[in-house]
């Protein structure tokens, strides 16, 4: 197969000067055809004119070339020419980084292109449902992610310090400066021109060492230019104003940039892949998606607002967001291209509505199975799982949860990089992580406050931070008994429901609530403590210190408590029931017991049951939710009692209340994936 890779002299953005072709030698390959086809004058006349030399010149180079492939990037006006002459000569042609969505007349060429081009190369899950949306074939679109994070993702770590030094001054530190590139935006040069000079405005007034890149040559190019030179940008003591960045150096660049500014989609695609803090400024990538470490200034109108933006975002640190790619690209691009049959007919074919229900097909190369990595910290295990969009535990790891900071850590870490790993071989895109464990967690910092007194050495532990460094992906974290709420939501009894609440019957005693479809995380992250419901002024202690909490009653360690004390009376065993010498005694043995008509073991199990009872009531009269869930080892045992106590206790407008059991079986994972899964990316400001 011969492949014909067009390079524009002006690519994308802002990384590539009219000498492109320098480093295309220095990658080994070989020119065959410059073609010079960019008529100066950067209005929109220059750009049609371009648009126009560039058809005229092309067929002699594709009648000598005969490709069997044109592969042809992004949605640049000059990349429609190529497309237009490939298509017109009968050459097939694979677009990359089709069915995106940004704010300029760029969509209407990348659209044009995408309704050109025979196979397609998408970044995204919804740049991909946008293409199958406009008629293309569904065998035909490959998912792949964007190919420049396969550089992105492996070049933060190499040495960025000579880079700074040479581009921003020997006495500029990371994270304590600012990239700034703005382009012009053709379909509204004017406002675009003024909102550049707001931005310049604001960044003299923060004043921080700021590297600012020239615009693109687009029509509106030459008079921001102008503002420029006309603020005396290019010769202030805190600005570097530069044509031209090498894309390696601009990669360390921007990762280690206390700030992004501008309107540049290299802010909103490629810089999230090192969770730098990004200003998108104006409507140029509207439509964009983007990872939390972008704030949209929309309408950026005044320069206090843009200069409150910078506030905001200076010096932030972000996960790593992997929306856009995860660093296998190429290798699955390859792949598709030579899964392609030269002799299948040239003739496209459209797939006209109604589109496929099932957009994901059976074939390893078109669609990886979108999945999260989730991780649920128990008292006694560790466990990691790839968990499916559909909710399918792919692979489960189990280990024993080490007793130390350190040793928990690097196993959560080890287990990790091996479920990564070997995701790729199941055929599974990583989309994050999510971890389940027990204690108040921050979830906004990603942050233990502290835990339980199972897990020992937990207290104002940072997990994402770690994590998210190590394996390049997003991560979330929050409290075991707010992911239970969050699988219900998703998988289980809880779906579509607007307010329900979930109880975790374990070792402890937990829970979620969801109201209005949202999950309640409170004021100081301390919201559905369901187990310290207090049903009795005088009842046993708790572990939390207080007495008569539903969870000194009810959770599976107050039933071994109780269990204990009838086995050390000689009062627990009844006939049917057999214990070894060496055999724990446990809230099993004591459910066994009342199974088999042991009538202090049926007293206790009715007590805890009622106890338990008593806290929904409470629930029922504070949330009012229309659904309660009963997760856990122990739910179906106390389901029927706490029934009967809503049926004796509860006002009349709360008697309606579905109580059920949970019919999920692994909720504490299927509840730290959903984090991942369910989690928007998009920040309005």
């Amino acid at each position: 197969m011969e492949c014909l890779v067009p390079d524009p002299f002006l690519c994308k953005n802002f990384l590539y000067p009219s000498n492109t072709y320098r480093m295309i030698e220095q990658d080994d390959f070989d020119i065959h055809t410059r073609l010079h086809t960019i008529v100066r004058g950067e209005d929109e006349a220059a750009m049609v004119e371009s648009v126009g030399l560039a058809l005229v010149k092309l067929p002699d180079v594709l009648n000598r070339l005969k490709p069997d492939i044109m592969i042809v990037h992004g949605d640049r006006f000059d990349a429609l020419a190529l497309a237009t002459s490939a298509a017109l000569m009968n050459i097939r042609i694979l677009h990359i980084e089709g069915g995106e969505v940004s704010g300029t007349i760029d969509d209407s060429i990348r659209h044009a292109i995408t309704k050109l081009a025979h196979y397609h190369v998408c970044c995204t899950r919804s740049a991909e449902q946008h293409l199958i949306a406009m008629c293309e074939d569904h065998d035909r679109i490959l998912l792949a992610g964007c190919p420049s994070y396969d550089k992105l993702l492996s070049a933060k770590n190499k040495d960025y310090m000579s880079v700074i030094r040479m581009w921003l001054g020997e006495d500029v530190k990371p994270r304590d400066y600012i990239v700034a590139l703005q382009h012009p935006v053709t379909t509204d040069i004017k406002h675009s021109i003024k909102m550049f000079e707001l931005t310049l405005d604001a960044l003299i007034s923060f004043n921080k060492r700021t590297l600012v890149l020239f615009p693109n040559v687009d029509a509106g190019s030459k008079e921001m230019v102008r503002v420029m030179r006309k603020k005396g940008i290019e010769h202030h003591p805190n600005f570097r104003a530069v044509k031209h960045v090498p894309f390696d150096q601009f990669i360390q660049l921007v990762a280690h940039a206390g700030c992004m500014i501008g309107n540049s989609s290299c802010g909103v695609r490629e810089v999230g892949a090192f969770g730098t803090p990004v200003i998108n400024l104006g409507t140029r990538q509207t439509g964009r998606e983007t990872g939390e470490n972008v704030l949209h200034v929309r309408d950026a109108d005044t320069q206090d607002k843009i200069l409150h933006a910078l506030q905001l975002q200076f010096g932030k640190q972000y996960p790593c967001s992997k929306i856009y790619g995860d660093g296998n690209a190429v290798p699955r691009i390859l792949k598709f291209l030579k899964s392609i049959d030269l002799k299948e007919p040239l003739q496209k074919k459209f797939c006209f509505p109604p589109v496929k229900d099932n957009i994901s097909q059976d074939i390893d190369h078109i669609l990886e199975t979108q999945s999260a990595l989730a991780v649920d910290l128990g008292g006694t295990n560790l466990r990691v799982a790839i968990v499916s969009m559909k909710g399918e535990i792919v692979k489960k790891y189990t280990q024993l949860n080490p007793k130390t900071y350190e040793d928990r850590l690097g196993l959560i870490l080890k287990m990790c990089v091996e479920a990564a790993s070997e995701a790729v071989n199941l055929n599974c895109r990583i989309l994050g992580v999510g971890i389940s464990t027990g204690g108040r967690v921050n979830p906004r910092e990603g942050i233990v406050l502290h835990s339980t007194k199972l897990i020992q050495e937990w207290s104002s532990v940072d997990l994402r931070t770690p994590i998210s460094d190590a394996l390049h992906l997003p991560v979330w974290v929050d409290n075991d008994g707010n992911c239970a709420a969050l699988a219900e939501r998703k998988f289980g009894h809880g779906k579509g429901i607007e307010n329900f609440v979930t109880l975790i019957t374990g070792t402890g005693i937990g829970g979620g609530i969801i109201h209005q479809h949202e999950l309640i995380h409170g004021s100081s992250f301390c919201a559905a403590e369901l187990g310290h419901i207090v049903v009795s002024l005088d009842g046993p202690e708790c572990l939390c210190g207080s007495q008569g909490c539903i969870e000194a009653y009810a959770s599976g360690i107050a039933l071994q408590r109780e269990a204990k004390k009838l086995h050390d009376e000689d009062l627990l065993l009844v006939e049917g029931m057999s214990m070894k010498n060496e055999e724990v005694v446990s809230a099993a043995h004591l459910i066994q017991a009342a199974k088999l008509g042991n009538a202090k073991a049926e007293s206790i199990l009715r007590t805890a049951g009622t106890a338990l009872g008593l806290g929904v009531v409470n629930i029922l009269h504070t949330m009012n939710p229309s659904l309660v869930i009963l997760s856990g080892v122990l739910a179906s045992h106390y389901v029927n009692a706490v029934k009967d106590v809503i049926h004796r206790q509860a006002l009349s407008s709360v008697k309606t209340v579905d109580v059920v059991v949970s019919n999920l079986a692994d909720p504490a994972l299927l509840g730290a994936a959903s984090l991942v899964l369910d989690y928007t990316t998009r920040r309005i400001y």
